[in-house]
Parts: structure tokens; C-alpha cells; sequence
């Protein structure tokens, strides 16, 4: 068996309430920081990393303290994946944009060893689109799907204005992996 440095975590990472779900599956090197899985679930999911994040993992908050938010937190830079979360069906919570309060719900699938001549991290699938930034959370989402559905709601116009070429539906796992491509474990 590899050394716990060399393992490979395979995560699902489920956006909680979604419905559809919005999820990713990824596999990433176990001995990561959580600073580094931070930006992994921003590429995956489709963030774009402008707000406050925390990890919860058993009852401890790790990311970056914002004592004028009145937010403590222990360092997410020395946090490594394979000392917080040491075995497979593990769950922890990941918040993104602490005001709308996007949570992720983290599943630890299996711990492996890699496999030669992959580079880590690998997103293996997925499902659904990301939401919009600012779009006011998990309920303004599910808001935004329902106009979205009937061209004669009074916002119609000025969601898709507002929107752009947005598909919920969408999900281009090739992009993706381009951006995890960038990521060097």
C-alpha cells in the first residue's frame, strides 16, 4: 500500500438543497491543504472564488479568520485533507459566500492509490451547472429556475438579459479538467 502521502481521495461534492442535485465527483491528493481544495471546488463547481468560504470538519472551522466579520477560524493553508478526514464515508461542509450561504456537502467515496501518469486533481464527473453568483442563495436559485421556466413572467426579460447563455443543465467536465490542469498538488 502507498505511503498516506501518495493516496488519492475520490470526493463527491454535492451542492446541499439543490434539486436537481448539483454534484461533482473529484479525486484529489490526500495530503492537500484545505487552501488547496478551496480552489479545486471553486474550479469544479464553477464559483468564481470572490467571497468569504469555511470548511467545517468535525465541528471545527477552518479558512481565513475576518475578525471584523466576527469570523475565527483555524488556518485552512496548513490544514491537510489526509489529517482532518482519515477515512473512507467521512462527511464535511464546505460554505461558499457566506451571506447567501451555498453549503457543499463532502463525501469521502474511497481513499485509493493514484494512478501512474494522472494528474491530480481529476474531476470524473458531474451534474448540473453552477448557480449564478448574487443570485440570493439555494431559494433565489430555485426563484431564478422558475422564471426562467414561464416567458411570461413579468421578470422573464430581465433575468435572461441578466443571465446571458446561462444552461442549467450544463456541465463541460473537458473545461473542467483544463482548469484542474493549472492546480499543482
Amino acid at each position: 500500500m502507498k505511503s498516506d502521502s501518495e493516496l488519492v481521495y475520490q470526493l463527491k461534492v454535492t451542492l446541499k438543497d439543490s434539486e436537481p442535485p448539483i454534484w461533482r465527483r473529484v479525486q484529489v491528493p490526500g495530503h492537500i491543504t484545505l487552501y488547496k481544495l478551496q480552489r479545486i471546488i471553486q474550479m469544479v463547481m464553477g464559483w468564481e472564488d470572490t467571497h468569504l468560504h469555511e470548511f467545517t470538519i468535525n465541528g471545527t472551522s477552518y479558512g481565513q479568520s475576518h475578525p471584523e466579520y466576527g469570523l475565527e477560524m483555524k488556518t485552512e493553508r496548513r490544514a491537510r485533507l489526509d489529517e482532518l478526514v482519515t477515512q473512507e464515508k467521512m462527511e464535511f461542509v464546505y460554505k461558499y459566500n457566506l451571506d447567501e450561504e451555498w453549503e457543499h456537502q463532502l463525501l469521502v467515496e474511497k481513499i485509493i492509490a493514484p494512478t501512474p501518469k494522472v494528474h491530480y486533481p481529476l474531476c470524473l464527473e458531474g451534474d448540473r451547472a453552477c448557480p449564478p453568483e448574487e443570485c440570493g442563495g439555494i431559494l433565489g436559485y430555485k426563484d431564478l429556475l422558475g422564471i426562467l421556466q414561464n416567458p411570461e413572467d413579468p421578470e422573464y426579460e430581465e433575468t435572461l438579459d441578466w443571465l446571458g447563455d446561462f444552461d442549467p443543465t450544463a456541465f463541460d467536465l473537458e473545461q473542467v479538467n483544463q482548469q484542474l490542469k493549472q492546480i499543482r498538488a
